[in-house]
């Protein structure tokens, strides 16, 4: 199969000429031919945004939800052949890349009802004669510049409501999920968008992102990745004073307590650890555990980690599926590396798989560490894999100080019975996300998501804190006095 890019309305080959190979990541077969691009066809894409924004800003907002509605009645339609699709060029298991779409599938009912809210205000004046109202209203052209590891959800938590408020799209997926981008521009064609309101361009950073970043015809840019490109981002961007919403990395952690229920908590903590292979911004990286009970945790959650079984995402045995490529095989390995350089103890895993069937894929056992310290690497850094270090503490005290420490903010999680540790954990828990006795994955559509510190800028995704982001606040005064009034001066 081989993919355009989609700009004004039409699939167009990329300028070069040249493409790259989609690989699937669990058995190395070639899912797509992908543009590409050039900065002339980013540039290209910017341009018909850019015509298409004055007319769309003024299409009736409740019409650009009804658009949005048919969007997620059609991805309802072929879930199950996105799901496929995704499995496939993404590698996550089959069950969990359904629920990716269906994430895209609430967005888009979710922001299509906004069409006819996005609310604003009213507000008595201070003088007579006098009213005031605060509405929103668009800002422009919208870059959204996406990751891999959730193809379908993160692209319409940034689209579906840059596109109500009244915003145009210029979209670089990831190089290494094209086609469920591809797929998504497709189903937005089809659902009515008009032309140049949606453009796709495939490519990399380094000549698609970049121009983003330059063009001084994008107004705005909504960027998940990592930390290093995150600051690049906000530097380039905030030098020409675009409006940025960043998501970036987190070291999250799950607390269990001495009084918890251990087998809900074990099932919170593989799912959280080795669910997408630990590719997930909100994966638990860290356990951290009461030492009453930290000896019976660990050998009832090495039992369990063991019995994972590793595979293509399309097998119905399947556990755990492959990592996105042999760079972040490479990369977990090191980790595994440092982690006993460090002199942490090494439970299970840590090693890639020697099955025949296996070595056509990027494979990395499910890792448990323990006896680790939380000033170690494995305990701070990000490594984006299936390996999980438990860190020994006393008290919930010191467990709140241990998931602080850290530079991330995104999602932690206690398992507890007691009312009261819950409530200071609540309160105490320094992250965006709090689970009370569930894992640190699974953020509803219609809650604020992001987190603090060097998670990300502040900024939140989803609900209605995603049209704060891709919105201005405009403030209107209507004087039917029939005289000049001063505001703040004395008569």
């Amino acid at each position: 199969m081989k993919l355009k890019n989609y700009i004004a309305g039409q699939w167009v080959e990329p300028e070069s000429g040249r493409y790259h190979q989609d690989i699937d990541p669990g058995n190395g077969e070639v899912v797509a031919e992908v543009p590409a691009s050039s900065p002339r066809d980013a540039e290209r894409a910017i341009e018909a945004a850019r015509d298409a924004y004055d007319r769309w800003r003024k299409y009736p907002a409740p019409k650009r939800g009804e658009i949005l509605f048919r969007v997620g009645q059609i991805l309802q339609e072929r879930k199950h052949e996105l799901a496929q699709k995704m499995t496939r060029e993404m590698g996550k298991v089959y069950t969990e890349a359904a629920g990716d779409v269906q994430e895209g599938i609430d967005m888009a009912f979710y922001m299509a009802g906004e069409g006819r809210r996005s609310f604003g205000y009213t507000t008595p004046s201070e003088l007579p004669d006098k009213f005031a109202m605060a509405t929103r209203d668009a800002i422009g052209v919208a870059g959204i510049i996406t990751p891999w590891n959730f193809p379908m959800a993160i692209p319409t938590w940034k689209i579906f409501p840059a596109l109500v408020c009244g915003n145009t799209v210029v979209f670089k997926p990831a190089s290494e999920t094209p086609l469920l981008a591809y797929e998504l521009v497709h189903i937005l064609e089809e659902a009515g968008v008009p032309a140049g309101v949606v453009n796709l361009v495939f490519g990399s950073g380094a000549e698609v992102g970049e121009t983003f970043l330059q063009d001084p015809r994008v107004n705005l840019i909504s960027f998940t990745g990592s930390n290093e490109t995150g600051r690049h981002v906000a530097k380039v961007a905030g030098e020409r004073l675009k409006r940025v919403s960043l998501e970036l990395g987190g070291k999250n952690a799950i607390i269990v307590m001495d009084d918890a229920d251990l087998d809900l908590a074990i099932d919170g903590i593989l799912w959280s650890a080795f669910g997408t292979s630990g590719q997930r911004c909100t994966a638990c990286s860290r356990l951290i555990v009461h030492e009453h009970i930290y000896e019976e945790l660990e050998a009832r959650l090495a039992a369990r980690i063991r019995q994972l079984k590793l595979g293509h995402g399309l097998e119905d045995a399947t556990d755990v599926g492959p990592l996105i490529n042999e760079k972040a095989v490479q990369k977990v390995e090191q980790y595994v590396e440092i982690g006993q350089q460090e002199g942490a103890r090494l439970v299970v895993g840590g090693h890639r798989p020697t099955e025949a069937a296996l070595q056509r894929g990027h494979y990395f056992a499910p890792t448990l560490f323990g006896d680790v310290r939380p000033d170690m690497r494995i305990a701070t850094e990000e490594i984006f894999g299936p390996v999980l270090s438990m860190i020994r503490v006393k008290d919930l005290d010191e467990a709140i100080e241990v998931n602080n420490r850290v530079t991330y903010g995104l999602s932690s999680s206690i398992f507890t019975r007691d009312v009261n540790r819950a409530f200071r954990a609540i309160r105490d828990l320094a992250t965006g996300i709090v689970y009370i006795n569930a894992g640190t994955i699974g953020a509803e559509i219609h809650l604020p998501f992001g987190g603090t510190r060097g998670t990300g800028n502040g900024h939140r995704e989803a609900g209605t804190a995603a049209l704060d982001f891709f919105s201005e606040w405009k403030a209107v005064y209507v004087d039917y006095s029939g005289r000049l009034q001063r505001a703040q001066i004395d008569a």
